[in-house]
């Protein structure tokens, strides 16, 4: 008896498992999308892995092509690895087989994605033919370093007022739009897919719209907006929308930066707008809680600022050496009561390059977009205007914010001095100018006609009710009669003397013959 325990003793120390060529696990436990996995050793943190569902005829059937359901490892623990179910979770029970796949989750990307709607994994959602791309992107991928990248300079028009002549936007900015919902911040970000058309087809970029967690009505509205406006042609549509697990929310702007480092690599502008990433922080809590991973702040995980920021990151503007792309960010975020203030608002915040804060009670007032000219700002600055936006477009931003105080303050008084009432008449004209219906984007050249023209007081006597009437008249005499100085802004992206000489024509000729829309002294 003694020779057969030291024999096994004997087999057990020497024992050494066979190595396997492929990493097969076990489901211990599956419940709310997440799945505890036995056996898979070795496996990397966001590996891709797939469920074994039995719909097929054989393993490698089940494990390839349309009966694959895949996950991914986020949670290496000391016994098991957590996985998140990317699909249908309820197929997923305990006992099933596991396999990983070798390689970090990744998309397909390629110009076939262009005009398409697809989902966090890059699987079609418009009924069209399947994608048929020649590459696949991984998920996650760190961000270029300083040395790649050179500083933002080339403008990206978005095709409203108040945005381009006082928060400009450049080619690889990260600039926020934030405010309380229903307060358009939507509006502006397809406002400025919308405005792509005013620009050259050489320089216009490839537009990625992510959204997270919105209605499927609203995808499926905006979707069919663009195609209505021939934006589609250059227009992604990455949607995760509020019926989508949390895992498929959380991957979405990821998807969405994959999509447009495909476009930035091959030397070409994208623009990726994230609606929103307030919802892309709650699905990100969701997980975490469901994975185990202990809470913090407002029970957000230690980690939700990295997660911001290593996505954020992403945008950037390639140094000459590099291609010369850029991948612009358009994140949004939603607030509550205002508060700016909030966690995840002073989060993004501190990330992005600058934010455009839209207020309730501008909105409310009929001034739109509501853009706040004291809390909205762009690190980049002028860098990022042309020469002609930058001459007419200066003084604006100061004149706007010096009438607001001086708004609040003749509330309190009634004798006001010339210069004050010359002030206050000044500013609610800009004002009005300024205002913009939603998805009627102005190309450049019409932004500083206007602007110039208001700065230089031509209009001073408008009738302040009447001011959309009179910016319409106007460029439609400036098409009609003037259309070669609007061709020279386009071209030279400057306003010369002589150019700012015939808008005032255009101005005195449109006064003449449109009297009934100015006041008379």
């Amino acid at each position: 008896m003694e020779h057969i325990v030291e024999k096994l003793k004997k087999q057990i120390v020497d024992f050494t498992p066979k190595a396997r060529s492929e990493k097969i696990g076990v489901v211990v436990t599956a419940a709310d999308g997440i799945a505890e996995v036995d056996g898979l050793d070795g496996v990397m943190m966001g590996e891709m892995v797939m469920f074994d569902t039995g719909e097929g005829e054989s393993l490698e059937e089940n494990l390839s092509g349309e009966n694959a359901l895949l996950g991914m490892a986020l949670n290496l623990e000391e016994d098991t690895v957590k996985v998140v179910v990317l699909g249908d979770a309820v197929k997923v029970k305990e006992g099933m087989t596991v396999k990983a796949m070798g390689s970090i989750l990744s998309i397909p990307v390629g110009p076939e994605l262009v005009g398409r709607v697809v989902n966090s994994l890059g699987e079609v959602l418009d009924g069209g033919i399947p994608l048929n791309t020649k590459q696949r992107n991984p998920i996650e991928r760190k961000a270029y370093g300083v040395i790649e990248r050179k500083s933002v300079s080339t403008p990206l028009h978005t095709g409203i007022k108040a945005i381009d002549g006082m928060v400009p936007i450049g080619r690889g900015q990260r600039e926020l739009i934030i405010g309380d919902r229903q307060t358009g911040k939507t509006v502006v970000a397809i406002d400025t897919i919308i405005n792509q058309l005013n620009e050259p087809v050489k320089d216009r970029p490839i537009c990625i719209y992510v959204a997270i967690g919105q209605k499927e009505s609203k995808v499926a509205r905006i979707v069919q907006q663009l195609r209505d406006r021939g934006a589609m042609d250059y227009t992604i549509i990455v949607s995760a929308s509020s019926s989508s697990s949390a895992a498929l929310q959380f991957l979405a702007p990821f998807a969405g930066a994959a999509i447009g480092e495909y476009f930035m690599d091959a030397g070409k502008d994208a623009l990726v707008v994230y609606d929103d990433l307030s919802k892309h922080a709650i699905a990100y809590r969701q997980m975490s809680l469901l994975l185990r991973r202990p809470p913090g702040r407002e029970a957000y995980p230690g980690d939700i600022f990295y997660l911001h920021s290593r996505l954020l990151e992403r945008a950037a503007r390639l140094s000459d050496k590099m291609g010369g792309g850029s991948l612009t960010a358009l994140p949004i975020i939603e607030t509550q009561e205002n508060d700016v203030s909030a966690y995840i608002p002073t989060n993004v915040i501190s990330i992005t390059d600058g934010q455009i804060y839209l207020e309730t009670d501008l909105f409310n007032k009929g001034i739109r977009p509501a853009i706040n000219v004291g809390v909205s700002v762009s690190r980049v600055g002028s860098s990022a205007q042309t020469k002609a936006m930058k001459k007419v477009a200066g003084k604006l931003r100061l004149e706007l914010a010096q009438f607001r105080e001086l708004e609040a303050f003749v509330q309190f008084s009634s004798d006001l001095d010339e210069d004050t009432k010359r002030r206050i008449e000044k500013g609610k004209l800009m004002v009005e100018i300024l205002k913009q219906d939603k998805n009627v984007p102005l190309s450049f050249e019409k932004e500083v006609a206007i602007i110039f023209i208001a700065g230089s007081g031509l209009f001073d006597n408008a009738d302040k009710s009447k001011v959309a009437e009179i910016e319409k008249g106007f460029f439609a005499l400036c098409e009609s009669q003037y259309a070669e100085v609007l061709r020279t802004i386009a071209e030279s992206k400057d306003l010369s003397e002589d150019s700012q000489k015939i808008l005032k024509e255009a101005a005195a000729a449109f006064k003449a013959a449109s009297k009934e829309l100015f006041v008379t002294a």
